[in-house]
């Protein structure tokens, strides 16, 4: 089952430019479309149309990272007809839009993601342990409560957090988080476990499908880093280079990034 998501995963990757319909992704897999949309959503916590917006919205931010073409260009280079409808979707999930998501990036880059604004103090919170995979000697990780199933839009709570390379879970609390449910969401980088300085860093996640808020209390979440899998949907949410994390001082030291 898991080879058949990833060539469906692939194939999306490869062909997201194209206008593709869900048989086309499914025979990608060699399945029904029925059968791809139930083992995809299992294997990605998404469906196959949702993972494809993802990669589209992905390949638009480094196109406009990388690249001089317009914005109209860029919507259409990654599948869009309308760009009224891209720079929609872009805005709602990166955090900013597709001109200040290049001008940003292209002078100074971006900060961490602050929490939505609107939200009120509060006792309630989110709470618990975040740990590494075995093998890793630290961690710079950010860590929010986000209202999908993917990193995009504005958390309602973040915290920076350094994870030692001691093996033990460190402590995080995610204050005034409002009342209903969350995904927290974890992204961040791993130093290397080889000895030379250059060698590549790891890319980290963590996720924990949903969390009850409710009045007054904090609810307890454990978060359990790994490496990213293919089958993971790409992080949408305009964050700062991930590997620059490593080489200065965290931002927040652990403690939430805005109140």
């Amino acid at each position: 089952m898991s080879s058949s998501v990833e060539r469906a995963v692939r194939f999306i990757w490869e062909e997201y430019s194209e206008q593709l319909s869900l048989a086309d992704i499914a025979r990608s897999a060699s399945l029904s479309r029925f059968h791809l949309c139930r083992i995809f959503q299992a294997a990605t916590t998404i469906s196959p149309f949702r993972f494809l917006a993802a990669v589209r919205i992905y390949q638009a931010r480094h196109l406009l990272l990388t690249t001089s073409i317009s914005i109209t260009d860029t919507s259409f280079a990654v599948g869009y007809n309308s760009v009224g409808s891209f720079t929609n979707y872009f805005t709602t999930s990166v955090g900013v839009s597709p001109r200040l998501f290049r001008r940003v990036a292209r002078h100074g880059g971006f900060g961490f993601p602050c929490p939505a604004a609107g939200t009120a103090a509060g006792e309630e919170a989110v709470c618990g342990t975040i740990s590494l995979p075995a093998g890793y000697p630290g961690a710079r990780v950010y860590l929010g409560a986000f209202t999908t199933t993917v990193v995009q839009g504005q958390p309602a709570a973040a915290s920076v957090i350094d994870i030692p390379d001691d093996g033990r879970p460190v402590p995080y609390r995610l204050p005034n988080v409002p009342q209903g449910k969350w995904f927290i969401h974890a992204v961040g980088v791993a130093g290397s476990t080889g000895p030379e300085p250059w060698a590549r860093k790891t890319a980290l996640v963590g996720t924990h499908n949903p969390v009850s808020v409710t009045a007054g209390t904090a609810a307890r979440v454990t978060v359990s880093l790994r490496p990213r899998r293919i089958t993971d949907p790409p992080v949408l949410l305009a964050l700062p280079d991930l590997e620059a994390w490593m080489t200065g001082p965290a931002s927040s030291g652990g403690k939430p990034v805005s109140t």
